[in-house]
């Protein structure tokens, strides 16, 4: 193993997915990923963009396969559709792409949620694996199997879970990134510290400023945990059934105004930071302590976060109920209980919902009142 990277498995229902995080971890990751690709011809789903930054990378993981075939995808949530989805696979069949083809995932969070979808269902399913080129999705995004297209206005709301065979996180990609993207990819580390890991969260607090400026060593151990973090809930609770949903902090709301939005104008982890500050509104309703909750306002001030968009709380209320963990007796919503400790709480009444998000749209960082 290369010094500086580690090496963290993940046990599924569908065997077992290894996950190398660190700088060069392709260097580490590279004798397993030779012998996943030999003799196989190997699909690489990125963007221009990511190629155009990064091409050596994954021409280097996938130099063992016996064929490359480069397809591309727009950035973003514009690649996430059925149109692209379909082109994909009519690129692969003409291609001769057949059932022990490989399929890598090259770039963000977007292009690996497609590109494992588009792996899923080729050919009944074809193995994966993700290289992703982005914080949000080396700390988020590429872990856990879930992959999606959206049908739409409602985002991730076609899928499947289809988890990669590897992942492949390496650092020092993320040297490239613009300052706006770290910052939006750090409140989904700071969602996962807040429910699970008080010690990320220390240490988030403790280097912010060098983690906005996208460090290499202090992102490198910023990565590992809240990969290790997600993975020990990702084992428990495999599709999403009971605790997974605890990393659904912040995102019942970030996703209705991302859909509301039409996803322009604010970045999906700045959605997020906003969906963690009402969220935490709501748990001070249901007994968070004061504390706690100031904590998370004063380290997301820091963040310098863009402002909240004007948005209508009927059209907002509206997208939550669209949305694809609604049930069919209403939203559950994840609340932090304590600093560590996340909960699950059915049952809050539309009226309170209403009436909090109604204050929350005129001040997202005030506490909630009473």
């Amino acid at each position: 193993m290369a010094e500086g990277v580690d090496r963290l498995s993940l046990r599924h229902p569908g065997g077992t997915t290894t996950v190398f995080v660190g700088r060069d971890a392709a260097a580490a990751a590279r004798p397993m990923v030779g012998e996943w690709l030999a003799g196989r011809l190997a699909f690489v789903i990125s963007s221009p963009r990511v190629l155009e930054l990064h091409r050596a990378a994954v021409e280097a993981l996938a130099a063992p396969a016996a064929r490359v075939k480069v397809l591309t995808v727009p950035d973003g949530e514009e690649a996430k559709s059925l149109e692209h989805a379909g082109r994909l696979w009519c690129e692969m069949l003409a291609a001769g792409g057949k059932r022990d083809s490989r399929v890598i995932a090259f770039g963000g969070g977007s292009v690996g949620d497609l590109a494992g979808f588009v792996a899923g269902c080729f050919l009944r399913g074809v193995e994966y694996l993700q290289q992703p080129t982005t914080l949000l999705a080396q700390v988020d995004a590429a872990l856990g199997g879930k992959t999606a297209i959206d049908l739409g206005a409602t985002k991730n709301s076609i899928g499947l879970f289809h988890h990669p065979a590897l992942v492949v996180s390496d650092v020092d990609l993320l040297a490239t990134l613009p300052r706006d993207e770290v910052r939006s990819a750090l409140a989904e580390v700071v969602k996962t510290a807040l429910i699970l890991d008080p010690l990320l969260l220390e240490r988030v607090e403790r280097d912010l400023d060098r983690l906005l400026d996208a460090d290499a060593d202090a992102l490198q151990p910023v990565v590992l945990a809240t990969a290790r973090a997600k993975l020990r809930v990702v084992e428990r609770d495999p599709r999403e059934g009971d605790q997974r949903r605890l990393l659904n902090f912040g995102h019942t709301l970030a996703h209705a105004i991302e859909s509301v939005l039409e996803y322009r104008g604010l970045r999906h982890g700045d959605a997020v930071a906003y969906g963690m500050l009402f969220a935490t509104r709501l748990a001070e309703q249901n007994g968070l302590d004061a504390p706690v909750a100031e904590r998370l306002r004063r380290l997301l001030r820091r963040f310098g976060l863009p402002s909240l968009p004007t948005l209508d709380a009927e059209a907002l209320l509206e997208a939550m109920g669209r949305d694809k963990k609604a049930l069919e007796n209403g939203l559950v919503w994840v609340l932090p209980a304590a600093v560590g400790e996340g909960k699950m709480v059915r049952g809050v009444e539309p009226a309170e919902v209403r009436q909090h998000l109604e204050a929350f749209l005129e001040d997202p960082w005030a506490a909630a009142a009473g």
